[in-house]
C-alpha cells in the first residue's frame, strides 16, 4: 500500500495551523480539485486525498494522534495512545513526539522484550524500535480499527425562487458506489450561491465498522430571465412608461417573494435603481438582502394618432434636451 502523504503537506498548512486556517485551506483546495469542476487527470484522486487530510486534521483527537504517531496513528491502540499522553519528558521514551512521520526511537522501551512479538533472542537492555514493534503487532494480522468514511461533495442547481422560499426536493446523484441514488434535500430559505448543504451520513462508507462520512451539496443558482442575484441582493428590471417616469407613479412589480408596489419618483430616468429594503434573499442568521428595481423607460412600438399628436405637442412645448439635461 502506498504511504499516505502528510496531511499538513496535502492541505499546505503549517503544523501549528489554527482550525480556521485548516478549514479555509480545505475549502479552497476541495473547490479547486472537485471532479465536477476540475477535469484534469488525477483530480479525483487529489480530491480524495484532500478529504482524507481534512478528516485527520479537523478533529482535535485525530490530529493529536497524528502529531504523536505520524503515519502509524490509526494502528496505535487507544489504550497505548492514552498511556503515552503527556509523554515527552526525560525518560518518557517519546523523544520524538510531534516529529513528522512518527519520530519515535523507542528509548523508553528497554528490557528483555518479554511479551513483545518478534523479540525472541533480544537480551536485557536491548532497544525496541517502535516501528518494528508496531509492524509485528499489527502487520496484517489485526485490523487497524474502525475508520470513518471520507466526506464527499457534489453540486446542486436550484432556481432563484427555490433559494428565496426554501423547501424540500429530491435530487438524483451518483452514490458512493457510483450508481444513481436519490436524496431528500431540505433547502433552507435564503440559501446563496456557493453555500453548502450537509447531508449527514451520506458520504463514503466507513471501514471496519466506522461511521460513514457526510455529503455536502454546493449550491449553484440557475440563471433567471428576470432576476439577477448579487450575494443576497436581488436585481430586476422595472419597465415604466415615459409619463410614469416623468410624473411619478405607483408601479406593480413581481419579485421572488411575490408581488409588491414600487413608487417611482417624478423625473426618474432609465438606469436608476430603486431600493426595496429587506426584499432580497432571506438570511437566517442576520439581515435579509435588498431588492433593487432598475428603471427602464419603454415607449409604444407604434403610436395612435392621438398619441402622436400629444408627443408632438410635448416636443414643441418642452425645452428639455436629454443629451444635455443640465444645460437646458
Amino acid at each position: 500500500m502506498a504511504e499516505t502523504r502528510d496531511p499538513y503537506q496535502v492541505l499546505g498548512v503549517a503544523r501549528d495551523a489554527k482550525p480556521e486556517e485548516i478549514q479555509r485551506a480545505y475549502r479552497t483546495l476541495a473547490r479547486r480539485q472537485h471532479p465536477d469542476i476540475n477535469k484534469e487527470p488525477g483530480a479525483e484522486e487529489r480530491f480524495k486525498e484532500i478529504n482524507e487530510a481534512y478528516h485527520v486534521l479537523s478533529d482535535p483527537e485525530r490530529r493529536a494522534r497524528y502529531d504523536r504517531f505520524g503515519s502509524k496513528w490509526r494502528q496505535v491502540p487507544d489504550d497505548f495512545a492514552r498511556a503515552g499522553a503527556g509523554a515527552g519528558g526525560p525518560g518518557s521514551g517519546f523523544s520524538g513526539a510531534g516529529v513528522p512521520g512518527g519520530g519515535f526511537r523507542g528509548a523508553g522501551f528497554r528490557g528483555s522484550g518479554a511479551g513483545f512479538p518478534g523479540s525472541a533472542g533480544r537480551g536485557p537492555g536491548i532497544d525496541v524500535d517502535l516501528e518494528d514493534l508496531l509492524g509485528s503487532m499489527f502487520g496484517g494480522r489485526h485490523a487497524a480499527g474502525p475508520v470513518p468514511g471520507a466526506d464527499t461533495q457534489a453540486g446542486i442547481t436550484i432556481g432563484v425562487e427555490d433559494a428565496f422560499r426554501g423547501g424540500r426536493r429530491q435530487v438524483t446523484l451518483p452514490g458512493p458506489d457510483g450508481r444513481p441514488r436519490r436524496y431528500d434535500v431540505n433547502i433552507p430559505a435564503g440559501v446563496i450561491e456557493g453555500q453548502r448543504i450537509r447531508l449527514a451520513g451520506q458520504g463514503n462508507p466507513g471501514v471496519a465498522g466506522g461511521p460513514p462520512g457526510d455529503l455536502y451539496l454546493v449550491v449553484h443558482l440557475a440563471p433567471h430571465p428576470r432576476f439577477r442575484v448579487e450575494g443576497r441582493n436581488v436585481v430586476l428590471d422595472l419597465p415604466v412608461s415615459a409619463w410614469e417616469a416623468a410624473l411619478g407613479a405607483p408601479v406593480p412589480l413581481e419579485t421572488p417573494g411575490g408581488p409588491v408596489r414600487v413608487d417611482v419618483p417624478p423625473g426618474t430616468s432609465s438606469g436608476r435603481r430603486l431600493r426595496l429594503r429587506g426584499r432580497g434573499l432571506p438570511n437566517p442568521r442576520g439581515n435579509p438582502g435588498d431588492l433593487y428595481a432598475e428603471v427602464k423607460i419603454m415607449v409604444p412600438p407604434t403610436l395612435t394618432e392621438a398619441e402622436r399628436r400629444l408627443f408632438q405637442e410635448l416636443g414643441e412645448a418642452s425645452h428639455f434636451n436629454p443629451r444635455n439635461p443640465w444645460g437646458g
